[in-house]
């Protein structure tokens, strides 16, 4: 019993009993809604010439992107939504398609100049956890 109560204190004092949860792409979630985010969205067809769709979010709920409140509560959830694959990561040699997309603005109230491709697998989970950022109408 001792034991028990021992790991339970030690799991507290680590943090490992803290408030993330799974995001479905393997990273925490944090519970705060993302003020001062302002984003400018573009999405293309690589090589084609398909004209690149674009889209503006403007937390908490505004902006020319569909459904912009649902958007900014998912963004919400995920603690480092844009951050890049780390250079050190094994992927997956597959293809996810052409289709790239830029991400501009402001993000939590710090710049943001991120770049999403399907060029591989980390980079398709990559564009799939953020993906309602990027409608396909």
């Amino acid at each position: 019993m001792r034991l028990a109560v021992f790991a339970l204190v030690a799991l507290a004092a680590t943090g490992c009993m803290g408030r993330t949860t799974s995001s479905g792409s393997g990273s925490g979630t944090v519970e705060v809604s993302p003020p001062n985010t302002k984003l400018e969205i573009a999405v293309s067809i690589g090589g084609s010439e398909a004209p690149t769709k674009e889209w503006t979010l403007d937390c908490p709920s505004g902006g020319t992107l569909p459904h912009p409140a649902a958007a900014c509560a998912k963004l919400a959830k995920i603690e480092h939504p844009f951050a890049p694959v780390p250079k050190s990561s094994f992927c997956t040699l597959i293809y996810g398609g052409p289709e790239t997309a830029d991400v501009t603005g402001t993000f939590r109230g710090r710049p943001l100049n991120a770049h999403f491709e399907r060029g591989n697998g980390c980079e398709i989970a990559r564009w799939n956890s953020v993906k309602f950022l990027f409608p396909t109408s």
